[in-house]
């Protein structure tokens, strides 16, 4: 289980450029660790790109922003191209992350159960440590809620 003050889990992902990232890369940086379900859909959309329009904000805070999900780096890439998203988006095929951050969930839609992304976003410490968890969000107003945990 994740908890507030606990190291968080390490990891190394490519990115929609197929570049690998990993968490010791922003040692000294706040870290935005978002989860999100699908590349291209509404909620996903509204919230990457609210992520984008805030991105001087965050970078004047010291922090950076990664966005993960179960899509593909070729996904990741047209998603990133589409709305000029200038943040890292990793792919997480292999659902090693989500598993990790326990935000891969049993979901339902329309009575049928599913596994998938629960919206989640991480805030991670200079330190590697987790500062802030946000579980089940809604998209709209995060970028705020997300900004006024940073100050």
């Amino acid at each position: 289980m994740l908890e507030v003050g606990k190291k968080a889990p390490s990891f190394s992902l490519k990115n929609q450029n197929d570049e690998l990232v990993s968490l010791n890369d922003f040692k000294g940086q706040k870290v935005v660790l978002y989860f999100y379900p699908k590349d291209n859909t509404s909620g996903c959309t509204k919230e990457a790109c609210s992520f984008n329009e805030n991105i001087s904000s965050l970078n004047k805070i010291n922090a950076v922003v990664l966005g993960v999900s179960p899509d593909s780096i070729q996904s990741h890439k047209k998603f990133a191209d589409k709305y000029g998203l200038t943040f890292n988006l990793l792919s997480d095929s292999e659902k090693t992350l989500v598993q990790a951050y326990d935000v891969w969930k049993e979901k339902s839609m329309y009575g049928k159960k599913y596994m998938g992304v629960e919206r989640t976003t991480i805030i991670i410490d200079e330190n590697g440590k987790i500062s802030k968890i946000f579980n089940k969000v809604k998209v709209e107003g995060h970028t705020q809620q997300v900004l006024d945990a940073l100050k």
